[in-house]
């Protein structure tokens, strides 16, 4: 019997699976409509960030991050998908619509999915051991598959021009009047919290990785990563970017950004999403002349590197149970337990 569209249980799971994905603040803004034949991501403004993200770039980051891992997860169930962005330009909070159609699975897809569950943000110091050129070269790979470019900053004199974007961006956004008191409202939370960021995955006050300023949460207490020798390297830096920067870019730059990070995670590398610098319009601007040489739009900074081999592994992040995510077009129903 040849299946045509996979069955609401299997739709659950791989929805259940893309709410893993990477959000800013993991205020995770995003619904999902589902029908008979598709699924639609929704934008979902209330948990948008006013303060820090104004212009909604990194609600759309963080949504695209989703479809991404949606899409993966999919795939290792057995089915290709293809989706329309944007598909209806009269509705902002429409941002994709899914179809399925039957297909094997690859083995590059099965390793993805599986890395979904392992993939953390980590805020912690790395080692100072070197990331491998190839992993380098497949994570930009992937990501180039998914529409966006991913420029590894190994120049020391490039990396030092992002370094001080990065560091002039803290500076400018603690000044900025509401920055802190939204930042507070969405980090410090207890593990019995649904969405935010677990004061048990922030490093309490400011912290410096090398040459990396990272930023700093409200009330953190996670202990940090013992490498050895006191200090690393930073990480490895790389920049992710894309040639136009409409809302269906920099859609694209959030799926390219989840496909990275979840190759990296693959790969055994820890990884961590930097926004700050592309928050504020100054230091976005120096990144894009300076880094870029004008040629893309930054969209978003990865972190990725070892961990010291005796750190554990971070807490989990906390997710909204499935069912609070989704909603039914008319004439589909929930399916039953």
């Amino acid at each position: 019997m040849i299946t045509t569209r996979p069955d609401p249980h299997t739709v659950l799971g791989a929805i259940d699976l893309a709410n893993r994905a990477p959000s800013v603040h993991n205020t995770q803004p995003w619904r999902w409509l589902l029908g008979a034949e598709s699924i639609h991501l929704m934008a979902d403004h209330d948990r948008k960030l006013r303060v820090i993200d104004p212009d909604g770039r990194d609600l759309l980051l963080s949504c695209g991050a989703a479809l991404n891992h949606l899409r993966v997860a999919l795939a290792a169930l057995g089915w290709r998908t293809v989706v329309h962005r944007i598909p209806n330009p009269s509705d902002p909070t429409h941002l994709a619509a899914v179809e399925m159609h039957a297909q094997e699975p690859s083995e590059d897809a099965i390793a993805l999915a599986g890395a979904i569950p392992h993939r953390h943000t980590d805020r912690r110091r790395f080692s100072s051991w070197p990331v491998p050129d190839g992993h380098l070269d497949l994570m930009v790979r992937r990501a180039g598959k998914a529409g966006a470019l991913l420029v590894p900053v190994t120049e020391p004199a490039t990396r030092r021009l992002l370094t001080r974007a990065i560091d002039d961006a803290a500076r400018r956004q603690q000044d900025q009047p509401g920055y802190t008191t939204e930042l507070a409202l969405w980090s410090g939370r207890s593990r019995a919290a649904d969405d935010g960021v677990l004061a048990a995955s922030a490093l309490p006050g400011r912290n410096r990785h090398g040459d990396t300023t990272m930023r700093a949460f409200h009330d953190g207490a996670l202990a940090e990563a013992e490498t050895g020798r006191g200090e690393d390297d930073g990480g490895e830096l790389l920049v992710l970017a894309t040639l136009l920067d409409d809302p269906a870019s920099v859609l694209r730059a959030g799926e390219a950004a989840s496909l990275a990070m979840l190759t990296a995670t693959d790969l055994g590398l820890a990884n961590c999403p930097l926004s700050q610098p592309l928050e504020v319009a100054g230091t976005r601007a120096a990144i894009r002349d300076q880094v870029l040489d004008g040629a893309a739009y930054p969209q978003l900074v990865l972190r990725a590197g070892w961990l010291p081999t005796a750190a554990p592994p971070p807490p989990r992040s906390p997710r909204r149970a499935t069912g609070r995510t989704i909603d039914y077009l008319p004439g589909t129903r929930p399916p039953r337990r």
